[in-house]
């Protein structure tokens, strides 16, 4: 639907936006413009592929991703039919936490009945279905092996950028709004302070964590409809964390990631990655169903995994028709899984924002800004409340709101496991669909204080069928 107001006075802003970056973020950022504008382009550094494929610059999609239900609705808000496209192209539609078997620190999850639906599926099938949706709009432009310069303007008011093509030529792209969807590689507090403006706050939780992916094929009959598998880390023993994640994906496919902290990390190496699931982590589960699923590829590690913010909404200026989204804003620790689904709610907020105030109304970007960091906020809490534990990961260490928080989420977790009402309202937070406020009402405080209903469970609690499916 054309949003874009009716009027065409020549007096009116250019009704042309730029988006950096072609990925998950940018397509849908592209997508959340196309309303407003007549044309968005799209600039993109590398040439992507025309179907599910590997992308030089995006080394991070060899690891496990998933979008969290809160991912799905806005994803299915901006992209209808989406998620159907997606399923039909081997995708999972997980029930949470029915098909879902976790260790928390606080002990075994119990199989609630369905309050979410996530979608589990390699990057590369994700990003390619949502690009091939965005790039159908005829007022979306994708301009690729572009290199981007730097923003054309003042510190008052971006009008374009300046890239450079494959071929060494040079041009700007004007545009009415530039939005910075380049990610972690983002130069964007160079290009700020090349027009004049402050640097950015910048704030970096790193655990140290390394993290190790491998992609199996699952044992024939585990190859649809296989819980995850998931044993995490707990904060609250001594020494580096560890965890495993076993996600099926498409074509019969399980995509495995093993992660530790500072000395607690996996290796590289293709023959200690069944070993370390099995022998380095609080319970073996997840390299016990590994035992007869066939490896189809080298294991795949990277040490990237810091989370880092960059707090614009505070800056004291802000140009006009500049905006930062996705990676290039925050990045998270990927053991949580937030970064797709934030990069999606951005991308409804960016809309959302455009549409109340209008194209091109003074103060838009920085509006845009301030209304992006509730979403990142949460998500920035979930990951650094965790990792922020870690030895080494700031140079201060947990602060009192910390340990606080750190406590009662703590509680929470354990009434959890032995209460599916609170289970639900936990699942509402993490699989960002509501914000953390949920986790404050008196009926949660009174469940909290109570405790579990139910026992303790003993085990993994796989199905006989789910463990015969995996040769157990």
């Amino acid at each position: 639907m054309n949003e874009r107001p009716a009027s065409d006075r020549a007096d009116q802003p250019l009704r042309s936006a730029v988006v950096l970056g072609g990925s998950h973020a940018g397509m849908l950022a592209a997508r959340a413009l196309a309303g407003f504008v007549d044309k968005v382009t799209v600039v993109e550094r590398d040439a992507l592929p025309d179907g599910p494929g590997p992308r030089r610059n995006l080394p991070q999609a060899r690891h496990a991703h998933m979008l969290w239900s809160g991912g799905v609705r806005a994803l299915e808000d901006l992209v209808p039919g989406a998620a159907e496209r997606l399923s039909a192209a081997g995708a999972h539609r997980q029930a949470v936490t029915t098909d879902m078997v976790i260790l928390s620190p606080q002990g075994w999850f119990r199989r609630w009945p369905v309050s979410h639906r996530n979608l589990l599926c390699s990057r590369d099938l994700l990003d390619a279905t949502v690009r091939a949706a965005v790039l159908d709009d005829a007022r979306v432009e994708l301009v690729e092996r572009t290199e981007v310069l730097g923003l054309v303007g003042t510190g008052a008011a971006v009008t374009g950028v300046r890239v450079r093509h494959d071929d060494g030529t040079e041009r700007v792209l004007d545009a009415g709004l530039v939005v910075d969807a380049t990610g972690r590689s983002s130069r964007a507090p160079g290009w700020l302070a090349a027009l004049g403006l402050p640097e950015p706050r910048r704030r970096v939780v790193d655990s140290g964590l390394a993290y190790a992916s491998r992609v199996y094929r699952a044992p024939e009959g585990a190859r649809r409809g296989y819980p995850v598998v998931s044993v995490t880390a707990d904060t609250r023993q001594e020494g580096p964390g560890r965890s495993a994640f076993l996600l099926p994906i498409e074509d019969g496919k399980w995509i495995v990631t093993l992660s530790g902290t500072r000395g607690g990390e996996p290796s590289p190496h293709n023959d200690d990655f069944v070993r370390f699931a099995r022998e380095e982590l609080r319970h073996p589960a997840v390299g016990e169903l590994l035992t007869h699923a066939e490896p189809l590829g080298d294991v795949v590690f990277t040490r990237s995994t810091a989370n880092r913010r960059y707090f614009y909404e505070r800056m004291p200026r802000w140009p006009e028709n500049f905006t930062v989204v996705g990676d290039a804003l925050a990045v998270y620790n990927p053991v949580y899984g937030h970064g797709m689904t934030i990069a999606a709610q951005s991308a409804v907020v960016l809309r959302e924002v455009i549409r109340r105030r209008g194209w091109g109304a003074p103060g838009l970007a920085r509006r845009v800004q301030k209304a992006l960091a509730r979403p990142v906020g949460t998500a920035w809490d979930l990951a650094t409340g965790q990792d922020v534990f870690y030895e080494g990961a700031t140079e201060s260490g947990p602060t009192l709101r910390d340990r606080v928080v750190a406590a009662y989420v703590n509680r929470v977790l354990l009434t959890a496991t032995g209460n599916g009402r609170i289970a639900r309202r936990l699942t509402d937070v993490t699989s960002l669909e509501r914000g953390p406020e949920v986790l404050l009402t008196p009926g949660v405080l009174l469940a909290a204080a109570f405790g579990p209903l139910k026992p303790p469970l003993e085990g993994a609690p796989l199905t006989a069928e789910e463990r015969k499916a995996a040769g157990l």
